[in-house]
């Protein structure tokens, strides 16, 4: 086995460490961009943020696809150029809506400096479902006070009325990161509300991530799925979980025939070693 125990703690092996970094350095300049996008990220948690600076800055002057741009700009923002975050709101302030959600998915994932004004009028003034729950998630990971708590009100409000289940598994989604102890009971009354086993992956490992044990067990099962983007899935929540009952099976999973599920199992790895 390539992880093994330090006292309480897991450590990766150095011959398998080597083997994340140089399946993500590989990844990070692949042709298939989001899988990229989640090397570059993968490297910042294994404490290569400056090479990845280093590639994606030329890269974001010349990219002129805005959803793109959003995921350079991200992976910027996270290895510490906070100045970046001017691009994701640039975006969200154009009046072309086509990169709009993914500007603040982004600004949810890596956060902002300062003024969050224009997070507050697009979560007050969206009829976009996807934009209002990704501006609420952003407000409620990064905002403070009354924002804050408006923000997560609206998401625990959502999770329990909405009836779209491609929409409440994203509510799920931000709960399982930033909501708390109370709010497994409200995710794990929607699983019975969708048999889409993607869809009900969204909850399983939300609920995993609130230290549900049963979402623990369920995640663990999941690495064994048909479905790619659930083993994807799987390989981050089990390393922000510091689930490490999945380390075997995210040391296999550097193997998968699919690329975003191995560049996700070697983060996984890098993220439980920290």
């Amino acid at each position: 086995m390539s992880l093994v125990t330090g006292g309480e703690k897991w450590v990766l092996a150095d011959a398998t460490r080597q083997k994340c970094i140089a399946l993500l350095q590989k990844s990070m300049r692949s042709a298939e961009f989001w899988p990229s996008m989640h090397a570059a990220e993968a490297l910042f948690f294994g404490g290569y943020g400056k090479d990845v600076t280093e590639f994606l800055e030329p890269r974001l002057t010349e990219e002129l696809d805005d959803q793109h741009r959003c995921g350079l700009a991200r992976e910027l923002v996270r290895c510490g150029d906070s100045a970046k975050s001017a691009v994701l709101f640039g975006i969200l302030k154009s009046p072309e809506n086509y990169a709009h959600v993914h500007a603040a998915e982004s600004l949810y994932k890596v956060g902002y400096p300062g003024d969050d004004s224009v997070l507050q009028t697009v979560f007050a003034g969206t009829v976009d479902p996807r934009l209002k729950l990704m501006a609420a998630a952003a407000l409620g990971k990064h905002s403070r006070g009354e924002k804050r708590d408006d923000a997560l009100r609206f998401l625990r409000v959502h999770i329990q009325t909405e009836t779209d289940p491609e929409l409440f598994r994203l509510s799920a989604w931000v709960l399982g990161d930033i909501g708390n102890e109370d709010d497994k009971a409200l995710i794990r009354q929607r699983l019975l509300d969708t048999n889409n086993p993607t869809q009900k992956s969204y909850l399983i490992h939300a609920l995993a991530q609130l230290g549900d044990p049963a979402g623990r067990t369920a995640l663990l099962a999941n690495f064994e799925s048909e479905v790619p983007a659930i083993r994807t899935s799987a390989a981050v929540i089990a390393g922000k979980s510091g689930i490490v009952e999945a380390a075997p099976l995210l040391v296999r999973q550097l193997n998968d025939r699919n690329l975003d599920a191995r560049v996700r199992a070697a983060q996984g790895l890098l993220v439980l070693s920290r």
